[in-house]
């Protein structure tokens, strides 16, 4: 404190602008999960083009709970309104057996047969031309693009600075630094009663 929001901008748009090369990539790009995608590490996946887990790794964003925002705002365009305000209102994280059946991914696999699931995909893409690739990606993204994908990202990246600065954000980082910040999250996550939880309550 005192928060400069213009410098913050800054600052998180160029961490979007890393996840979004994969987006922005010519080639497709695959993401394989094999234990845990949380917070910026979902921000990663849901930007590659395919994705596929082992039905027992984990994807979500807690922050959302308090103290953060996806940048990418990528939950919506995958699942839709619905699901991606249950998953962000409660910062849950989801299997990904339950991943693949809310179409959130592509595919779930047992974690044993992971590695093998992504061969074969590959195997199946590497073999059509790179000009059919770039063809398919481009009309793909350029649809959910048209949605109004980077204007939604320039919200969700200012709302991220503001989500860090809340009174609740503040109270939230003040008690990283008592107990660190393994022991804040667990009890953001917890649903447990809070000093950020009791000022949250005493709102509604």
């Amino acid at each position: 404190m005192p928060w400069d929001p213009y410098l913050d901008y800054r600052f998180m748009s160029r961490a979007t602008e890393c996840y979004m090369s994969l987006w922005k990539s010519l080639k497709p790009v695959i993401c394989k999960i094999d234990g845990v995608a949380i917070g910026g590490g979902s921000d990663m996946a849901l930007c590659c083009d395919i994705t596929v887990m082992a039905e027992d790794a984990v994807i979500g964003y807690p922050p959302s709970r308090i103290w953060g925002c996806p940048t990418t705002a990528m939950w919506v365009y995958r699942v839709g309104m619905e699901k991606a305000k249950r998953i962000l209102f409660t910062g849950e994280l989801i299997r990904g057996s339950e991943a693949a059946k809310m179409g959130l991914i592509g595919e779930a696999v047992p974690a044993e047969k992971l590695e093998s699931a992504v061969d074969k995909l590959t195997s199946s893409m590497v073999t059509v031309p790179s000009n059919q690739l770039f063809f398919q990606k481009q009309v793909i993204n350029q649809a959910i693009e048209q949605m109004g994908l980077f204007q939604t990202q320039r919200l969700a990246t200012i709302f991220d600075g503001m989500a860090r600065h809340t009174p609740e954000g503040v109270l939230f980082q003040k008690r990283c630094q008592e107990v660190g910040f393994k022991k804040a999250v667990r009890e953001r996550d917890s649903g447990a009663e809070t000093v950020w939880s009791s000022l949250t309550k005493s709102k509604l």
